[in-house]
């Protein structure tokens, strides 16, 4: 069964850093491009990062550039996000998502292209 968990969520002074993961079972980090959107509240949902299928791709939405890093482990099937200098305009609840297929590039541009989502983690900067 496909699924994707999100963790690592929190409540962190601006400044700080944190480190999301997103556990996916019922396939493979090589066989999907893996994104992470946000969502605060009164907003819509907006990427943040993604990985491509073969892992040699990334993007990343303009607000993150140079502080959050994706990365995975195709050992733990784990695609993480590390958030570092944080602001308190980070936060929102984050969300991992998947589309499944060989050869796949990734968007942060549309929520459209992933048909498969995590539960969500919070993340609160606040002082």
């Amino acid at each position: 069964q496909l699924q994707l968990v999100e963790s690592g969520g929190g409540l962190v002074q601006p400044g700080g850093s944190l480190r999301l993961s997103c556990a996916a079972s019922g396939f493979t980090l090589d066989y999907a491009a893996i994104a992470w959107f946000r969502q605060a509240p009164g907003k819509e949902r907006e990427g943040v990062s993604c990985i491509s299928s073969s892992g040699g791709i990334t993007n990343y939405a303009d607000s993150v550039k140079g502080r959050f890093t994706i990365s995975r482990d195709n050992a733990k099937n784990t695609v993480y996000l590390q958030m570092n200098s944080l602001k308190p305009e980070d936060t929102a609840v984050y969300y991992c998502a998947a589309d499944i297929g060989r050869l796949k590039l990734c968007t942060v541009v549309t929520a459209l292209r992933y048909p498969h989502w995590g539960q969500g983690t919070q993340v609160t900067i606040s002082s």
